[in-house]
């Protein structure tokens, strides 16, 4: 018996709707926690807030890629989209940290799903010379969340209450369940008499907690050279190799790892990884910087953000239209070149930079960023077979958030000790130095009251030329990434000769 017939309008309503709500839920809540904070208690594990949903984000994202190639792509977008809302109303019920960060968590599952799933479905239902197009949009959504995620959170917070900033999931998640269900129809997977890699979905996850675990709380918690320290990132490397033992075996695992061998796939995937860490890089620093160099404001280091976030909506949507007309690595070079660009530019801020020109390079970023949302996507299916199509695309969103965590943890670090090592030429009698330094603190009023005017321009100062230090690092990521474009090799996008075009699981309906 024949599937009912898509209607893509409404699907692709219902899609980028989750999608929105994923992204959104990755920024909304950070101009709300000190809001959260006062209400709750447990400033010191707020951070949790932040990490418990990347964690469980990051380690959900390949289990329903693989999941969703083996049942359905309907069936684990409408789980995860059900698993997130539920998180969204404990969250809103919540009377304490702790329980907010495990709902956070389960938000995170959720969350996991609909990212890979969404780009998946879109693959599927366009046929070749409709995909990139459809991919830049979607890719867009990711710019646009970052613009509107504070802001939203902002007005929840200050003109109804904090908890609607997860309440106000339930209403839109709602209406794209029901888009999703009454209108896309897809066709059965042919794998789904497949057996479940059990063996590779338990040391897989057990491996990337050990990871998370280790960046989120290294130099926080404990110290990298500590017990724990190694204790983590040990077990993840033993957890891991046996991970790899397993996929090499099993008939149905979890991550291909044939998927590697091919070159275009492996360059798409270190190219994720690496753009991911740029990003972060961005999205972290210059907000730190507008903050503690300009003493701007937080609601002012978003709108520094905005014209970023705006150059990768605009470099998305017109890497989605190129891909096709060119090859992968062609769109991507253009791309790495832009960010080698912008950061050698932001490697040069100081104190004396005016606040439009830090601007402008924000821009360079984000138009560098962008053009990788659609087309890391495309490159990575390149010529894979449709039963891999969700695992590839969880693949990549997956490489994306890992590069996200790695670039907060080994910038973080970067950027304390060169901080410090700063301020001890500035400022060699001061005692600052003896312990580690926190540089939000300069972000606190009451903080900078305590300190001398000299003092304090010589701490701006030393922040300045940490974070211009940060930046000329990330040259050098900007730098592998054009080195892996290259590898791309010329494969481009086959267009289908002009005729009658059929969709692969659907067709438009009026």
């Amino acid at each position: 018996m024949q599937p009912k017939k898509s209607n893509v309008r409404w699907t692709i309503a219902g899609l980028m709707l989750g999608l929105l709500l994923a992204a959104l839920d990755q920024t909304i809540v950070s101009t709300a926690m000190p809001t959260i904070v006062g209400k709750l208690g447990g400033l010191d594990k707020f951070v949790w807030v932040f990490s418990a949903y990347l964690i469980a984000n990051v380690v959900s994202m390949p289990i329903f890629g693989k999941l969703s190639d083996m049942y359905g792509r309907k069936l684990f977008f409408l789980l995860g989209l059900g698993v997130f809302m539920l998180g969204s109303a404990l969250c809103g019920m919540s009377t304490t940290m702790f329980e907010l960060i495990v709902y956070r968590a389960i938000q995170g599952i959720g969350g996991g799903a609909l990212m890979p799933i969404v780009f998946t479905i879109v693959f599927d239902l366009f046929p070749p010379e409709k995909r990139g197009k459809m991919q830049g949009l979607f890719g867009a959504v990711f710019g646009i969340s970052s613009v509107l995620g504070p802001l939203a959170g902002a007005y929840f917070t200050d003109n109804v209450d904090w908890t609607w900033i997860f309440y106000i999931n339930l209403p839109l998640g709602v209406v794209s369940f029901a888009l999703i269900a009454l209108f896309y129809h897809p066709a059965l997977p042919t794998n789904r008499n497949q057996k479940i890699d059990w063996w590779g979905t338990l040391t897989f996850t057990a491996a990337i907690l050990l990871l998370m675990f280790g960046l989120e709380l290294g130099g926080k918690e404990f110290a990298w050279n500590s017990v724990e320290s190694y204790s983590l990132f040990a077990g993840f490397v033993v957890l891991f190799a046996i991970f790899l033992v397993v996929e090499s075996k099993v008939a149905a695992p979890i991550v291909p790892l044939h998927l590697f061998r091919n070159k275009l796939f492996s360059s798409s995937m270190a190219v994720s990884l690496l753009y991911g860490a740029m990003m972060i890089a961005a999205a972290s620093y210059i907000p730190l910087f507008i903050q503690g160099v300009f003493e701007g404001s937080a609601t002012s280091a978003g709108q520094v953000m905005t014209p970023m976030m705006l150059g990768v909506v605009v470099s998305s949507t017109l890497g989605g239209r190129f891909v096709g007309k060119t090859s992968y690595r062609n769109i991507m070079l253009v791309s790495a070149v832009l960010l080698i660009i912008a950061t050698s530019l932001l490697s040069t801020v100081s104190v004396v930079s005016p606040r439009w020109l830090v601007t402008t390079y924000m821009v360079v970023m984000g138009l560098g960023v962008g053009m990788s949302f659609p087309v890391t996507s495309m490159s990575a299916l390149h010529n894979i077979s449709p039963q891999y199509r969700g695992t590839v695309n969880s693949l990549v969103s997956f490489f994306r958030s890992i590069g996200s965590a790695m670039g907060v943890t080994v910038l973080g670090a970067v950027q304390a000790g060169a901080l410090k090592s700063r301020l001890t030429e500035l400022m060699p009698n001061s005692g600052l130095t003896d312990k580690p330094i926190d540089p939000q603190a300069l972000l606190q009023p009451a903080v900078r009251a305590g300190i001398s005017a000299a003092d304090l321009q010589k701490m701006i100062m030393g922040l300045a030329d940490s974070i211009a230090f940060v930046f000329t690092c990330t040259i050098f990521m900007a730098v592998a990434g054009f080195i892996f474009i290259l590898l791309m090799g010329k494969a481009k996008m086959e267009i289908p000769q002009r005729g009658p075009v059929k969709t692969t699981e659907a067709k438009t309906e009026s």
